[in-house]
């Protein structure tokens, strides 16, 4: 079985695992006691701090240890906003962040504050200029993730914090998918990571506050971590996740050239071994290990299945899936296809056959998928010399399927007028536009769902 899914939580690191081994005889009593015990834990708990903090670049009395990496944003977005409350209420952060960021965004706006939501580029990338734009007299923080979860683009961080630090105003950087390669460029206020995805245990995450940013940790008073993170620290975890974030830095230039290579292999050979593939995402300023494509006419939660079987572990951003229901929000402000949308994210330590033995199932998966997905056959119609598609009832790609089917029915310049209820089809439809070559004309408002127009452009 090979797992391709280091993205969502990466395999635990050796040096992790010894680690946590090592430090549970020595790491279990209170840190804040003066007796033996508790000044072996404190120990552990300082160097682990420390290792955290040079790996970071930042000072040990800056960073502290959360329960998880959505902790740490969660923590992160509400001490920043409440300490910064007499400047004003509004938060910034690009459409393609993290949930975990996103939902910050949602509380602090139904908690009476105002958002501006900054949009990307079809490679999922923020432009510097637009954050300029978003800055008012009244913003008391900006949010930019280091690079993408879900296509592995890299944003330009350095050039964003340059200007928010001009306007006085704290960048606070979701670091979870870049920490592992390296320290985050720019003059950033606020940083947040969680170790899972580094090849650390789960359940700890950085929380990182720069000297002279105010902050106003929120909920109930605690003395742990500074005041920003209640509860009692689980010192072994904690040890193992500074431990194998200092190992895999070790690693990592060694390692990015090797999965760059492999992740370069996977974005040439796909749109060849598959028609109708389109690779997203930045092809440049990418982390080594994500690639992301999008296959039409696929449903990408039937694909992973198939992939699963033949025996590789790989995520969707994929609308429709068991269990959210909804379409992708990174894919979905990207402007890019929604259904069938595969990422492969290599781990640390994976080896070229694995990727060689996926690019020869891919082909035969796909095709497996797009025949059982073949078989509804469009319900069309003519009315006002428009040809009319009608997909209602029916869960994309059929809606995408069926205006593929019959687009070469009607003349170059004629229109395609498709009818669907699927919210995901008020993505996918104009990025199969996108894909294929056609003019999409937009979407009117029917009498079930909408109808989306497609003009024939060749």
């Amino acid at each position: 079985m090979a797992y391709f899914d280091a993205a969502s939580a990466a395999p635990l690191h050796p040096v992790a695992r010894q680690a946590l081994a090592a430090s549970l005889d020595e790491g279990w009593a209170d840190p804040a006691r003066l007796y033996r015990e508790g000044r072996k834990a404190r120990m552990l708990l300082d160097a682990a701090r420390d290792a955290a903090a040079e790996a970071v670049g930042c000072r040990p009395d800056e960073l502290v240890f959360t329960s998880s990496g959505t902790r740490a944003v969660h923590a992160g977005v509400s001490g920043v906003l409440a300490g910064r409350r007499r400047v004003g209420r509004h938060l910034i952060v690009s459409a393609v962040e993290h949930s975990s960021v996103l939902h910050s965004a949602e509380s602090h706006e139904a908690d009476g504050g105002t958002v501006t939501r900054v949009a990307v580029d079809r490679t999922g990338a923020v432009s510097p200029a637009a954050y300029a734009g978003a800055l008012r007299a009244d913003t008391a923080l900006a949010c930019l993730q280091s690079a993408n979860h879900e296509v592995g683009t890299v944003q330009p961080v350095a050039e964003v914090a340059e200007i928010c630090r001009a306007a006085g105003v704290p960048l606070l950087v979701d670091a979870a998918q870049s920490l592992a390669w390296g320290p985050v460029a720019g003059d950033w206020s606020v940083l947040t990571a969680s170790a899972h995805k580094w090849g650390g245990p789960s359940g700890v995450g950085l929380l990182v506050v720069r000297k002279g940013v105010r902050f106003a940790p929120q909920g109930p008073a605690d003395e742990r971590e500074s005041g920003r993170a209640p509860g009692f620290e689980n010192i072994p975890a904690i040890v193992a996740a500074a431990a194998s974030l200092r190992a895999v830095r070790a690693e990592a230039d060694a390692e990015a050239v090797r999965l760059r290579e492999l992740t370069h292999r996977i974005r040439a050979r796909v749109p060849e071994l598959v028609p109708d593939v389109e690779v997203v995402g930045d092809p440049e300023r990418r982390l080594p290990g994500i690639v992301t494509f999008s296959c039409l006419y696929v449903d990408g939660e039937a694909l992973l299945h198939e992939l699963d079987r033949e025996g590789f572990s790989v995520s969707s951003g994929s609308s429709c899936t068991s269990s959210t229901l909804t379409p992708s929000h990174v894919l979905k402000a990207m402007g890019v296809l929604s259904e069938g949308n595969v990422r492969v994210s290599l781990p640390f330590g994976a080896v070229s056959e694995d990727v060689d033995g996926f690019l020869e199932v891919l082909p035969r998966a796909v095709a497996g998928v797009r025949e059982k997905l073949g078989a509804p056959v469009a319900e069309t119609a003519v009315r006002d010399d428009v040809l009319v598609v009608d997909s209602l009832g029916k869960r994309c790609p059929i809606p995408v399927i069926e205006l593929a089917k019959v687009i070469g029915e009607v003349p170059v310049g004629g229109l395609v007028r498709v009818l669907s209820d699927d919210e995901a089809a008020r993505l996918d439809i104009p990025a199969w536009c996108e894909m294929r070559g056609q003019e999409y004309v937009g979407e009117e408002p029917a009498e079930r769902g909408a109808a989306y127009l497609v003009r024939r452009s060749g």
